[in-house]
Order: C-alpha cells, then structure tokens, then sequence
C-alpha cells in the first residue's frame, strides 16, 4: 500500500507545475495511484475523485470551503466518424492549487501545460499570477477550440449548399451528418453557457485579483459560439427542408411522366387486345380492309390510337394537367 502510495505521489511530481503563488496539476491518464496521491495531498471529497474519472457525470459547480469542484463537457471532434462527441474535465480549483483530471483527449490542455514546461513566455503568461487566471487561460483555449470546429462546421455548409440547390444530386448523407454534428455540440455548448456564467460569480472567492471580468469576458465568447450554433442550425434545417422539397418535386416528376406515358398507351393496349381476340371485327381476318392495301387495318389502328393521344393531350392541357 505504501509502494502503490509513493508511486501516486511520483506521478503527481511528474505531472505538476509550480507557479508563482500555485501548482498547477494536470493528470491526462488518471490511474487510482494518482487520484488516491490527490486525497492525501488536498482536502478533496472522495466523491468528487470519483467523478473524475465517471463518464456519466453531467457538468456541474460543486462549491466546497476550500475548492471549487467543476465538470466541464467539451466538444471532441471524430475525424472518422465525421460528428464530435463530450470530452470530459474534472477541474479542482483553491487559491494555491489548479488540478486538471482529464483523459488526454482534450489536446489545447496538454498543449499549454507542455508549453509552460517548455518556455518561458507561456510559464510567465499562465504561471504567474493565479491559479483562477490560469483557469481562465485554459478554459478560453478549449472555447478557442470550439470556434475552430465551428469554422469547419461553416465550411462544410458552404461546401454543400451548391449540391442541395442542384436537381440532379442528392446531398442528403451530407446534411443528415451535419445536423447530427451539430446537435453534439449545441448539446455540450448549451450546458457549457451556463456552467461558465454560473463559475463568473463564484470565482471571486478564489481569486486575489477582479477575476469576474475575465470570466465575463468567456461567458461573451461562448455566448458567441452558441449564436453561430443556432445559425447553423437554422441553415442546415433549410437545407434539410429544401433538399426535401427537390427530392419530392424530382420524383413527383419522373412519377408524372411515367403515369402520362402509361395513360397516352392506353388506346395502343386497348386495340391491340381487341383485335388480338379471336372475335369477328371490322378489319379483322375475316374481314379485311384493302383499300389501302394489304396493311389497311393496322394503319387505320395505329391512326385511332394516335388520335386518341392527341385527344387526350389536348384535353390534359386544357385542364393544365400537362
């Protein structure tokens, strides 16, 4: 136990910063050696450990006398799979601590703790003043994020729109798998707008500093990520709609001119099975006509079966059925 123990505490070493005035731990492959090391290190809720590592967890606030316990959900996108899925964080803020819990999935984490290891600039910008402004350094770049997947969302759109206006292409895979992505990320979105506008009034007590205007300032730019959200998905819903509509009226069509073309062969099936009977008719084997030669009948056939397209023609434009 004390082996397993010490190994927690290493790996908690390994994944630290030290700060200025806090340490910033970020673990991105949690294992119940390192959550274990976090309850003797830090006056956490056992629970809360817990919930780190639970993927069922819906994001939330849990304010303690000494920490802030925070799940955050953000959008994951599945190049593949062509959707984004929620990424979890579990986040424990104090006033001299930061610990950050999360699978390595969400890369601009691992790529600001790597950069604050690595270069002075970026130690200065996120260490160097407090552990609620580091938050705010993190929580800004994973919104950042958000903005680039709705850029490529935008793109997508834009790439489509020349097929859902096109009669002779069907670009209903294409919307149905932006609709789907869409609807992930307004999803994680809608639940992030109000986990960010609630953690605007409760970060004052951990924080030295006017923090509620940085956080007011996320709460903007996730506002802003929702708005563009909601526009796009009235936009693909046109596209849905419209690419319906074209589908319904291209088939409509091929249906009407396959009914007109059924409906003017009628008299060529109807007098072709009359004198197809073995029934005496005028014209018919027993009685032919010949003055027009020996094929009197089957021009005078063919000529009231014309005509009775033509009648009909005229009579479906009349009635504007053509």
């Amino acid at each position: 136990m004390t082996d397993y123990h010490a190994a927690g505490v290493e790996g908690l070493q390994l994944n630290s910063i030290k700060g200025k005035n806090f340490v910033w731990i970020n673990i991105d492959t949690p294992t119940p050696a390192l959550l274990n090391s976090l309850l003797s290190l830090y006056p956490f809720h056992h629970l809360d450990v817990e919930d780190c590592i639970s993927k069922t967890q819906l994001p939330k606030i849990d304010e303690y006398k000494d920490y802030l316990f925070i799940i955050l959900h953000f959008p994951r996108y599945l190049k593949e799979k062509r959707f984004s899925i929620p990424s979890q964080v579990g986040i424990f803020l104090g006033r001299d601590f930061l610990v950050t819990v999360h699978s390595g999935e969400l890369k601009p984490i691992n790529r600001i703790f790597q950069r604050c290891r690595e270069g002075d600039d970026a130690y200065e910008e996120y260490m160097g003043t407090s552990s609620t402004f580091l938050l705010y350094g993190i929580i800004h770049a994973l919104i950042e994020n958000i903005m680039l997947m709705l850029r490529r969302v935008i793109s997508e759109i834009e790439d489509i729109e020349d097929k859902v206006f096109d009669e002779k292409t069907d670009a209903v895979r294409e919307v149905t798998e932006l609709r789907h992505n869409i609807a992930n990320m307004r999803r994680v979105v809608f639940s992030l707008k109000g986990i960010i506008h609630d953690l605007e009034k409760r970060i004052h007590k951990f924080s030295n500093g006017d923090m509620g205007v940085y956080f007011g300032d996320l709460g903007d730019y996730i506002d802003k990520a929702w708005a563009i959200l909601e526009e796009c998905k009235e936009t693909v819903e046109i596209y849905k709609d419209t690419d319906f509509i074209i589908s319904s009226d291209r088939t409509n069509k091929i249906l009407s001119f396959l009914t007109i073309l059924f409906t003017f062969s009628i008299p060529f099936t109807l007098l072709g099975t009359l004198y197809g009977m073995n029934v005496s008719l005028p014209g018919g084997v027993d009685r032919q006509w010949t003055f027009w030669g020996p094929h009197t009948t089957f021009f005078i056939i063919l000529l009231a079966a014309f005509l009775s397209v033509a009648l009909m023609y005229i009579i479906f434009k009349k009635r504007r059925w053509l």
